[in-house]
C-alpha cells in the first residue's frame, strides 16, 4: 500500500516565514491531480493559490482557515492512488526493506514510480530539490541555500511492458522511460531544462504560465542560480514583444481568480482580563500580533531609517496649469489620464535626466558598496489596502504615455486592494510615488521604500493665495516632497530633480512638447 505524503508549506515569495490560511478548496476523500490548487494563502505581499506537487486523494487537511502557519510544516497529506490496486501489490516481487534517503523536504526517494500520476509528482520533486529548496519557484528566495545530497538510485521497474511510465532524475539527463501521457500535466513542460544546466527548475505556477501565454520554456535563460527558471523569467518573456501590447490587452493571471474571502480581523488576544500595564499602570485592553503587511511594512520601515541617511526637500507648486489643461482634454475626449498619471510621467522625464535618484546601494560581504544604476524605471505607487501599505510597481514606466501609465496605475491598485497582485509587482520598484494627498494632507516627511533611494510625495490640491504677474489670486496649489538616500546624491542633485516635476506641473504644455 502506497505511503501517505505529507506536503509541506513552501516559502511564497522573498523570504517569508508563515502564511494566513484563507480557505481550502478540496476536502478530505477528494482526489487530486499534480498542480490542482489546493489552497488559497494570504502572505504579508499577496494572495496565492497553492498548488499540489502530489496526485491522489485528501487524507488530512493540516490548519483551519484563519489559522497562521509556519513555512516548511504540514499543509496538506495525500495517499497516493495504485492502479493495480492490491492484486498488483501482491503480485510486486519482494524487495528487502531499506531506510529511504530523505531530501531537504523529508521526502523517501526510493519509491517505485508504480503510476503515471506518481511518476508526475517524482518528477516535480526532482525539480523542486534541484532549486532552493521547499520554495514554490516563481515566488520564491532566488537561490537555493540548502546543501546539495547525493541519494540513491531509483529502483529499476517491475516489467518492462506494463504501460506505466518510468522517470528517472532530471540531474541524471535521462529521457523519458515511457511513450504514455499524462492528461493532466504536460510532461514536456516538467521535464523541461536548459542543456547543461543542474538548476533549470521550473515550478507548477510557472510551468501554467508559459502554457498560457505560448513560452517556449527550453530557450528561456534562467535568471536564478544555475541557470534557475523564475516567474520573473516568464513575465520577463511575455512582456518582451511591444511595449505597446500591454495597453491593448492586459496578461491573463495565472489562474482564474477565486472570490477572495474578507481577511479575519487580527485577534485582540484572548477573552481573559489582559492585566495592568507596570508602566502607565493602565489596563492593558488588547494586545495584537504583528503580522502579515504590517509585519512587512514595520521591518522594511524600521531597516531603512536604520541604514538610510535620508534627507527630504519640498516646494509649493501651482498646479492651477496642469488642472487647465486636463479639463481642456476633457472636451474632446472621454478617457482622460488622471492627474496622477501625469504626474507619473513628470516623475520619469525628471529620472531620465536625474538617474541617480533611480538606483540602488548594494553592500557585498566586506563592506564595500556599490551604486546600481538601471536601464529603464519600475515606478512604484503607494496604495492603501485594507490589508495595509502595498506598493505595486508599474514596470518599463518610461516607455509609457500617461493613457498608459493611467490604466496601468488603476489596474495595479485595483489587484493590490484585492489581495491579489504578484511579488514581481510588488517587489520590483526602483522609485516611488506616493499621492497621500487622497487623505486630505499637504505634506509628509515620507520613509524610503528600502531598497529604494527616493520616494517622491504629492500633497492634496486646494486654492490658496498665490501671486501671478505682480497681482494676487486664488490658484490650485500642491505641495511635492521628495526623499532621498544622502549616499547617492546631494541636495543639489535632488533639487533639481523636485523643481524639474515642479515646472512640469506648472507648465505642462512646455514639457509635453518634448516628450
Amino acid at each position: 500500500m502506497s505511503e501517505t505524503r505529507v506536503f509541506l508549506l513552501p516559502d511564497l515569495g522573498e523570504g517569508l516565514t508563515e502564511a494566513e490560511l484563507v480557505s481550502w478548496h478540496v476536502a478530505v476523500g477528494d482526489t487530486i491531480s499534480v498542480d490542482q490548487p489546493i489552497a488559497e494563502v494570504e502572505t504579508a505581499k499577496s494572495t496565492v493559490e497553492v498548488p499540489s506537487p502530489y496526485a491522489g486523494i485528501v487524507a488530512e487537511l493540516h490548519g483551519q482557515p484563519g489559522e497562521t502557519l509556519d513555512v516548511g510544516k504540514p499543509l496538506i497529506s495525500v495517499t497516493p492512488v495504485s492502479v493495480g490496486g492490491p492484486a498488483a501489490d501482491a503480485a510486486a516481487p519482494a524487495e528487502p526493506e531499506t531506510e529511504p534517503a530523505e531530501t531537504e523536504l523529508g521526502e523517501a526517494l526510493d519509491e517505485p514510480a508504480d503510476t503515471p500520476a506518481q511518476a508526475e509528482a517524482e518528477a516535480y520533486r526532482e525539480e523542486e530539490k534541484a532549486g532552493s529548496g521547499n520554495v514554490l519557484i516563481g515566488y520564491g528566495t532566488p537561490g537555493g541555500h540548502g546543501v546539495a545530497r547525493r541519494t540513491r538510485a531509483r529502483k529499476a521497474p517491475a516489467a518492462s511492458g506494463s504501460g506505466s511510465v518510468s522517470t528517472l532524475p532530471l540531474e541524471d539527463g535521462a529521457a523519458d522511460g515511457g511513450a504514455a501521457e499524462s492528461a493532466d500535466v504536460d510532461l514536456s513542460l516538467l521535464r523541461t531544462r536548459v542543456p547543461g544546466r543542474l538548476g533549470a527548475v521550473i515550478s507548477p505556477l510557472v510551468r501554467r504560465m508559459a502554457r498560457e501565454h505560448g513560452v517556449d520554456l527550453g530557450e528561456l535563460p534562467g535568471s536564478g542560480e544555475g541557470g534557475l527558471i523564475m516567474r520573473r523569467d516568464v513575465e520577463a518573456a511575455i512582456s518582451t514583444p511591444a511595449v505597446e501590447e500591454r495597453a491593448v490587452a492586459e496578461p491573463r493571471p495565472v489562474a482564474e481568480p477565486a472570490p477572495v474571502a474578507a481577511p479575519a480581523p487580527a485577534e485582540p488576544g484572548s477573552s481573559e482580563v489582559q492585566g495592568v500595564d507596570a508602566r502607565t499602570g493602565l489596563a492593558i485592553a488588547a494586545r495584537t500580533p504583528v503580522k502579515g503587511v504590517r509585519k512587512v511594512v514595520a521591518t522594511n520601515m524600521a531597516r531603512s531609517r536604520s541604514e538610510i541617511p535620508e534627507a527630504t526637500v519640498w516646494v509649493d507648486v501651482d498646479a492651477t496649469g496642469l488642472m487647465e489643461l486636463r479639463e481642456g482634454l476633457k472636451s474632446g475626449s472621454d478617457q482622460v489620464p488622471g492627474l496622477l498619471a501625469f504626474i507619473a510621467r513628470f516623475v520619469t522625464a525628471g529620472l531620465k535626466k536625474y538617474p541617480e535618484l533611480n538606483t540602488r546601494i548594494e553592500t557585498a560581504e566586506d563592506g564595500s558598496q556599490e551604486i546600481v544604476s538601471f536601464d529603464g524605471v519600475n515606478l512604484g505607487i503607494a496604495a492603501q489596502t485594507d490589508r495595509g501599505l502595498v506598493v505595486p510597481s508599474v514596470r518599463a514606466a518610461e516607455k509609457l504615455t500617461a493613457r498608459e501609465l493611467d490604466a496601468e496605475i488603476r489596474r495595479l491598485t485595483d489587484v493590490a486592494r484585492q489581495g491579489k497582485a504578484t511579488p514581481t509587482e510588488l517587489g520590483s520598484g526602483t522609485f516611488t510615488l506616493n499621492n497621500y494627498g487622497v487623505f486630505g494632507v499637504d505634506g509628509s516627511a515620507a520613509i524610503i521604500n528600502h531598497p529604494e533611494v527616493a520616494i517622491l510625495g504629492v500633497g492634496r490640491i486646494i486654492d490658496k493665495p498665490w501671486v501671478v504677474n505682480g497681482e494676487l489670486a486664488v490658484r490650485k496649489v500642491t505641495e511635492l516632497t521628495l526623499t532621498f538616500d544622502h549616499r547617492v546624491c546631494d541636495g543639489g542633485t535632488a533639487a533639481g530633480f523636485l523643481r524639474f516635476v515642479a515646472d512640469a506641473i506648472e507648465n505642462p504644455k512646455a514639457l509635453l512638447a518634448d516628450l
